[in-house]
């Protein structure tokens, strides 16, 4: 009889452990000319901003997207839809519904369009909070660096809201 050894059942666990994590979803703020990347850990209970990139074309971008999403193994795309206070979409949620429905399809991931109202003010609201008056006019709080913000933003929201659900059912 041939009894595992002790690397070889915790290598396993390990396994069965991957396997069954939620894993990552990257959110993305996307914009005529900047798009937000933010990303949430395998556990999916912290968001982090990760990166903005600057619209080349729609193949370059859907193209360096499919790399950021194998590099950080998201198994989930959040699309920010953008809607107004009242909650009719705005100009831009046709192109960013446009933009989901060509990354799904181009990547093969899930992608769910998320409300994204006030995102980019409250990225820009903390970033306010947060820099010393002194250093008010630095890189931090540059265009670039609020639409990952504001991405990150809209991933905790999202994943505040699927905790939120979560609970409800388990009651």
């Amino acid at each position: 009889m041939t009894v595992p050894s002790r690397n070889s059942s915790t290598a396993a666990a390990q396994i069965s452990r991957t396997e069954t994590l939620p894993g990552r979803i990257l959110a993305l703020d996307y914009g005529r000319r900047r798009i937000g990347i933010a990303v949430s850990d395998e556990l999916r209970i912290t968001a982090r901003p990760l990166e903005t990139l600057e619209h080349v074309n729609r193949r370059k971008d859907v193209q360096r997207l499919r790399e950021i999403a194998r590099k950080q193994q998201a198994r989930k795309i959040l699309v920010g839809h953008p809607v107004h206070l009242n909650g009719v979409p705005g100009e831009m949620a046709e192109e960013a519904a446009r933009f989901a429905r060509r990354l799904g399809k181009e990547l093969g991931l899930p992608v769910e369009l998320v409300d994204e109202r006030l995102t980019s003010w409250e990225a820009a609201q903390s970033t306010a909070e947060t820099r010393p008056a002194a250093r008010r006019g630095s890189s931090s709080g540059k265009p670039s660096a609020l639409d990952q913000l504001a991405a990150a933003v809209m991933l905790r929201e999202y994943l505040d809201r699927e905790r939120d659900n979560a609970k409800g059912k388990d009651h």
